[in-house]
């Protein structure tokens, strides 16, 4: 199999998880629980969900990190220059992912845990502003991906 196809298959995939996951929970499944579920079951719900997908986005942000930076050492001087802008963009985000991971994220789950429903809140409400952030870079980003080198 042709390695360069493998990088940019393992590449977009992984990007895929993470962009879609951020859609998914920002734009389908956040509405849906605050309409249906009273705050103590509605944050143990976002604990329980977000301790599975922030350890998804761990493994694709280590994957999107080695292929895009072996794809970009392969590409040397060559390397067109959306990919600089993703490479920003991206570095960005995964900025902004370290601090809901380690910041809101760790305070929801010790807030849960000691059924302090006013913290989770105040916990959760800092995560969904992070990850809408971080939702419109990626999106912001998978179009400089596709349209950056037709449009520069």
């Amino acid at each position: 199999m042709n390695v360069e196809l493998l990088l940019r298959f393992v590449h977009i995939a992984a990007a895929a998880i993470w962009v879609g996951g951020m859609f998914f929970a920002y734009v389908c499944l956040r509405p849906a629980a605050a309409e249906l579920l009273e705050p103590p079951p509605r944050l143990r719900l976002w604990r329980a969900v977000l301790a599975r997908f922030l350890g998804w986005v761990w493994v694709t942000v280590i994957l999107i990190g080695v292929t895009g930076m072996v794809r970009f050492g392969q590409a040397g001087s060559a390397a067109p220059p959306n990919w600089h802008v993703m490479m920003g963009s991206g570095l960005l985000m995964f900025a902004i992912f370290v601090y809901v991971y380690t910041v809101p994220f760790a305070a929801l789950r010790r807030s849960v845990d000691a059924e302090d429903w006013a913290q989770a809140g105040v916990a959760l409400g800092r995560i969904r502003q992070a990850v809408g952030w971080n939702l419109l870079l990626g999106l912001l980003t998978i179009c400089v991906a596709t349209l950056g080198a037709a449009l520069g």
